[in-house]
């Protein structure tokens, strides 16, 4: 298991209240590193660079289509995206080389999911991934 695997799964998955996540490489937009069994396939990859790549508003107005559902997207700024469907949702950080990404579930606590998120981005931003 790699050190960034371990990270996911400490950091993320650790909290009990983090479905799944990832680690995005932005320049060659591809899959890094996952939790086991959570697949990113290229569209998704692509939807998420793209999220950041666009403007935030139009982001904001047009939402996500993330593992084949749509996605409301309720905060898009430089470094964050936040989306929602239903009791579903994702939390995308972006770092200096990565996209985290990271999902919840229904009975997980959303602002948990985002504060481990926010917090493991910042954590590589500061080792200068």
């Amino acid at each position: 298991m790699s050190q960034l695997q371990s990270l996911l799964l400490d950091a993320l998955l650790g909290t009990k209240h983090v479905d799944s996540a990832a680690l995005i490489k932005l320049q060659e937009r591809s899959l890094c590193v996952a939790t086991p069994g959570f697949s990113v396939m290229p569209s998704d990859v692509q939807t998420l660079v793209n999220g950041f790549a666009k403007n935030p508003l139009q982001a904001r107005r047009e939402g996500l289509y993330f593992k084949e559902k749509d996605y409301k997207c309720v905060r898009a700024d430089d470094y964050s995206l936040y989306a929602k469907n239903e009791n579903t949702g994702i939390v995308v950080v972006k770092t200096h080389l990565y996209l985290l990404v990271a999902t919840y579930t229904a009975g997980m606590y959303p602002s948990i999911c985002v504060e481990a998120t926010e917090k493991l981005g910042e954590y590589l931003r500061k080792k200068g991934n």
